[in-house]
């Protein structure tokens, strides 16, 4: 079964910035090597609460987390990825650890240094980027370049979600990946699929590949962010009289709409939750249906007689 980060720092996914850290530090501060002493369970402990926090701290990493989940995202993303840019030895001594390397912290990844590198590693690049380059003597290599690919995608598919084959060049070579776009990837939004990018020109790890959504519009449904513009034409006398109309939400659901006598022209009347789902989290938008009234270009002698006598009315 997957780790849910949450549940190993003792937060609510709801939690920000703030609470994300001091759950860290409390738990750190109770398992780091110096106290637990080379206590192996406790070790683990340590690995998971820190590589939770590695996740959670970082926004863009986080997204990734809640927008794929435990388990995809632990397929998606390798322990290179998930510890990159995270400096162990620089939290830990804010956190009161002295020493640069986080006090007895390399004693958890390793049981301390042999031959030039740390015993036990496995070549895992997680011991090696758990302190920001400051256990192993290998020096960074370049990254290769992200790339941003844009796919079109209907309204169906960003509602529903979809999964698509596309071709990218991939160092100079045509490469089919295939992408599994989740619900509510509205422009705007995008997915990251780790090592998926340009090779590095020297060895390092290669770029990631950043899926962004172009909507398509069809049966005159417009998007506006997670909300969805239905266009609908109604006659002179249902605007002024009032009427039931149909509606085709986009999922293809009838609903009857109850059209109040008076209806201005460019009303919007609200259906709630008809639109597109959040890409993370359980939120929906709405559907907005937009009353246009039609106007008649000629008028029958009869309908213009009975239009002078409702002029005469006042109307």
């Amino acid at each position: 079964m997957a780790d849910d980060y949450y549940k190993i720092l003792g937060i609510d996914k709801k939690a920000g910035a703030s609470e994300i850290k001091k759950a860290y530090r409390k738990l750190a501060l109770k398992y780091h090597p110096d106290k637990t002493k080379g206590d192996k369970l406790l070790e683990d402990k340590f690995k998971k609460i820190s590589e939770a926090y590695a996740v959670l701290s970082d926004p863009e990493k986080r997204n990734q987390y809640d927008t794929y989940g435990s388990a995809d995202f632990q397929q998606r993303f390798s322990q290179e990825d998930i510890f990159r840019n995270f400096d162990m030895g620089d939290i830990l001594k804010e956190f009161g650890f002295g020493g640069s390397r986080g006090g007895g912290f390399s004693s958890a990844f390793g049981r301390g240094r042999q031959q030039g590198g740390f015993s036990g590693m496995g070549g895992n690049p997680f011991f090696h980027n758990m302190g920001g380059g400051s256990f192993g003597q290998q020096q960074p290599q370049m990254k290769g370049k992200d790339i941003e690919y844009e796919i079109p995608l209907t309204i169906h598919e960003i509602i529903n979600g979809t999964t698509k084959t596309i071709t990218i060049n991939q160092g100079g070579a045509a490469k089919a990946i295939e992408v599994k776009i989740p619900r509510g990837l509205i422009r705007g939004k995008k997915i990251r699929l780790a090592g998926k990018g340009e090779i590095s020109p020297n060895g390092g790890p290669p770029g990631n590949l950043y899926i962004k959504s172009r909507p398509i519009p069809s049966n005159g449904y417009t998007i506006d962010g997670n909300d969805i513009l239905l266009s609908k034409q109604v006659k002179l006398t249902q605007a002024l009289l009032g009427d039931t109309i149909e509606i085709i939400t986009p999922d293809k659901t009838t609903i009857n709409l109850k059209l109040p006598a008076g209806t201005n022209p460019k009303s919007k009347m609200r259906i709630p939750g008809r639109g597109i789902p959040q890409m993370k989290g359980n939120g929906c938008g709405d559907l907005f249906v937009v009353i246009n009234i039609t106007m008649p270009r000629k008028l029958t002698a009869k309908q213009k007689k009975l239009i002078q006598q409702l002029e005469g009315t006042g109307l």
